[in-house]
């Protein structure tokens, strides 16, 4: 398939964290990567593929070369990415009942553009905790609602004359999506969990509790003259967990350890069990060192690894072309970013650049770099994060976007491509 192709399919089956992470689990596995249970004896064998999956939405997966030698320093390369996006998240009780509407209580999840998020078919999928007669091993089951479930529809100009000039809204009560129609005299209670417990067959009182995200259930699509763009939902951060398994899989380095991190819970700053703030990244680097032998040797290892963190980067607006830096200007369909920042929001410096930059002037990749304006702080990535926690050689790379946390977001169609290119070469040329 072409990655293109790929992608298109992770951006369809990935519509929540959970989604994300098993649809990647299924193209490791087909190309024979086998599942290591975090809590068992691990048996790792030259030129293994393995993956490790973190309580659903964090998946890490790695290779050891066929050259795998105990006595010498291993090379470890590494490249991250998050599996969460900007989101409406369901309340626990989430029923919301007004005027004959039910409607569904709902929180915003990361930094969202709110009024994208009006007005389009929304789905609900996640993970949901049912009974078991352990107490603590509650049955957990996936959902993906089959059809479109839930709106929010915008208020008429007519009863907004000032619309155009700009509403702020509200993150309660404005951003509740409709849901059914209740008969007027109707006072129904749990309709949502009723709901759930009829797609999912379980008695309603059986539902514990559940991790249920609202997601835009439109698909992506290329647009533009010669399908100049790809516009999608959860472009940020699919486009790279899609490139970082493409590369894993197709690397062709017979030494050292490649690795990628697929992390929950960048857009709500990291620092949980699932992100790249833990010492997660840490312990499993340490694990895969002592089953290899190098328990004595580990904390060097590490120390000589090398990190890739690959996130979105924001490409130049044509309508508003002064919000990007005076020099560094990424354009849509030129190849992947390397982000910079003196600030190190973005974790980058020039001996991490001038490797990348060799690399794609090696293999012939497009590449541009993107910086913020000085008087405009941007946003950070899960590389600062990780890097201060495991000190190594860290770079920031990404595909250029537009309207970069919209319900749909968008990105010229060659620069998958280019990515994917620049991490199957990071993982597969020779030091």
């Amino acid at each position: 398939m072409k990655e293109t192709e790929l992608l298109f399919d992770l951006l369809k089956k990935g519509v929540s964290p959970v989604q994300a992470v098993r649809a990647c689990k299924e193209r490791l596995e087909s190309a024979g990567f086998l599942e290591l249970p975090y809590d068992e004896p691990w048996k790792l064998q030259k030129n293994g593929r393995y993956y490790v999956n973190h309580h659903d939405t964090t998946l890490f997966a790695f290779t050891v070369g066929e050259g795998w030698q105990e006595t010498k320093t291993p090379q470890i390369r590494m490249a991250a990415a998050h599996t969460d996006f900007p989101c409406l998240r369901i309340k626990p009780s989430a029923d919301v009942t007004a005027c004959g509407y039910a409607q569904v209580n709902v929180e915003v999840y990361g930094g969202a553009i709110l009024n994208t998020w009006l007005d389009r078919p929304l789905g609900i999928a996640g993970r949901v905790a049912v009974r078991t007669q352990d107490a603590f091993a509650p049955k957990i089951v996936e959902f993906v609602s089959e059809k479109n479930l839930l709106t929010i529809p915008n208020l008429a100009i007519h009863m907004n004359r000032e619309v155009n000039k700009g509403v702020e809204l509200n993150r309660q009560t404005d951003m509740l999506p409709v849901f059914a129609l209740l008969p007027e005299e109707e006072k129904k209670a749990d309709y949502f969990l009723t709901f759930l417990a009829d797609e999912l067959s379980v008695e309603k009182t059986d539902i514990l509790d559940f991790e249920l995200t609202v997601y835009c259930k439109e698909n992506p699509e290329f647009i533009g003259l010669n399908d100049d763009f790809i516009s999608s939902p959860r472009l940020d951060n699919l486009t790279s967990c899609a490139a970082l398994v493409s590369g894993l899989i197709d690397a062709g380095r017979t030494e050292g350890i490649n690795l990628i991190a697929l992390f929950d819970h960048e857009e709500i700053g990291s620092r949980t069990k699932q992100g790249a703030g833990s010492i997660l990244l840490h312990d499993m680097l340490n694990r895969i060192l002592k089953e290899l032998g190098r328990e004595q040797t580990a904390e060097q290892d590490l120390y000589r690894s090398m990190l890739l963190s690959v996130d979105v980067a924001h490409g130049i607006h044509p309508n508003q072309a002064g919000k990007m830096d005076l020099t560094n200007k990424p354009v849509l369909g030129r190849g992947f970013c390397i982000k910079e920042a003196s600030s190190q929001s973005y974790a980058t410096d020039c001996e991490t650049i001038a490797i990348i930059q060799q690399i794609c002037e090696k293999e012939k990749i497009v590449y541009q770099k993107f910086v913020n304006r000085s008087d405009m702080p941007g946003g950070s990535t899960l590389g600062s994060i990780a890097s201060a926690l495991l000190p190594v050689k860290t770079v920031d790379i990404g595909i250029p976007l537009l309207a970069m946390h919209s319900a749909r977001e968008l990105m010229g169609s060659a620069d998958q491509q280019a990515l994917k290119d620049l991490v199957t070469a990071y993982f597969t040329l020779a030091s």
